[in-house]
């Protein structure tokens, strides 16, 4: 079975939890003898794990040159698509700004990021698409998150293969319902295009259902997984049982992340205890205004602001700290809980998050309840037992959730829409 899969992001260097959850699917999927992946990125740095799938940099994939006469190029395209699709390629290749960015390799150059130019990026990340997608053998084509569906739909119109796409996040959750018109689009046409839907919770599920109109049949839930901890992870210290507790968010500072709830619990336990100190490690676009609420709440002195973080980093921390929390208004999936749980640390977490439908140990409220979080923190650093139990169970619960088992359920979906 071979796998054309596009995504955006893959570790080491990650923005969010796409690269992360992308990572660990094909890994786990990787573990089927007969599976073969091809995964495509903007813009790939040379140091990824390609020991289980092959990367193609959508940066390194030549297009046009620029000593090759138009009608030259135009002749050999059209001989690939139906007139409908040769006349849209060849305009987003020969207009002004998307020529500006081929360079003297006939290459598109992307960020590899998530630029003010974001939409362009994707407009010729799905250009590049078609010239990989006749290029390479697969036998269905798998589009990560909203970025690729363009390019998964593209693939799809050139090959004939069927198109698998991966909800991991809707504009829904990332805006809190004040959804982004032209973001909306792109995800109602990749859903509409594609033979079948995998989201990463129910949560989400129901949204694209009820959201984007779609039908049930058609969408299957696959929950995300968490990898286990490397010998480098395993080997950091833990840095616990100092005189101050721990409590960390590690996250984007964004609305959808719900960070103003974090500070305002802190503050609540703040009243109650002075043993403890709150973390808030991550970047984002609310945290300048966290840094104010803080300071508003006088409780600078007792919370910190790290910045982004990553790698053996976000493990550092976790290993520093005696509980995580999670308070998200819309949460997809949310891997990070898990994270925490595999390093000892007893995590509560939003209703409103997907990981909450698959975690039976971990403290669950709702994202708005602020006195709800503010004593589950404090009866987690006040009561040793009651810590110690999370910490045991979340760990075995954890260890027990496998993207293995996640790669099978995608396996099964390649193969019904394959042989239906």
């Amino acid at each position: 079975m071979k796998a054309l899969m596009y995504g955006w992001e893959f570790p080491p260097h990650i923005l969010g939890g796409l690269g992360t959850a992308s990572y660990g699917l094909i890994k786990g999927m990787s573990l089927q003898p007969d599976m073969d992946i091809t995964f495509v990125m903007p813009k790939p740095r040379g140091d990824e794990d390609q020991s289980f799938l092959k990367i193609i940099g959508a940066s390194n994939t030549p297009i046009v040159w620029r000593d090759v006469p138009y009608d030259y190029v135009s002749q050999r395209l059209s001989k690939f698509m139906d007139p409908q699709m040769y006349y849209t390629l060849r305009d987003h290749i020969y207009d002004d700004f998307s020529y500006r960015h081929v360079n003297d390799l006939g290459c598109i150059e992307f960020s590899g990021r998530y630029p003010d130019n974001l939409l362009e990026e994707i407009n010729n990340y799905s250009i590049v698409a078609g010239v990989i997608a006749r290029s390479v053998e697969y036998d269905v084509i798998h589009a990560h998150d909203w970025l690729t569906y363009p390019a998964g739909i593209y693939s799809k119109m050139l090959s004939g293969k069927p198109l698998v796409i991966h909800v991991h996040a809707t504009d829904y959750d990332r805006s809190r319902g004040n959804v982004n018109p032209d973001v909306y689009g792109i995800e109602k046409n990749g859903m509409d295009h594609a033979d079948h839907i995998i989201t990463v919770s129910n949560l989400t599920r129901q949204t694209v259902i009820e959201k984007y109109h779609q039908d049930p049949a058609k969408v299957t839930t696959v929950h995300n997984a968490v990898e286990p901890l490397s010998k480098e992870i395993l080997s950091i210290s833990d840095k616990r049982g100092v005189k101050d507790k721990v409590v960390t968010f590690l996250g984007r500072i964004t609305m959808q992340k719900g960070p103003e709830y974090f500070v305002e619990a802190a503050a609540k336990v703040l009243q109650r205890t002075d043993n403890v100190r709150f973390v808030m490690a991550g970047s984002g676009d609310m945290m300048n205004q966290m840094i104010r609420l803080a300071a508003s709440r006088n409780i600078s002195d007792r919370f910190h602001f790290t910045g982004f973080m990553k790698g053996k980093q976000v493990y550092e921390i976790l290993k520093a700290s005696d509980v995580y929390i999670m308070p998200s208004v819309s949460e997809p999936f949310g891997i990070s809980p898990l994270e925490a749980m595999q390093c000892g640390v007893p995590s509560i977490i939003s209703k409103q998050s997907g990981c909450a439908e698959i975690l039976e140990y971990a403290v669950k409220v709702d994202y708005w309840d602020i006195e709800a979080i503010a004593d589950a923190i404090y009866g987690l650093i006040s009561y040793p037992k009651l810590h110690e139990f999370m910490k045991d169970e979340g760990l075995k619960e954890v260890n027990n959730i496998k993207w293995e088992y996640a790669g099978q359920k995608v396996r099964q979906i390649y193969d019904q829409v394959l042989f239906r």
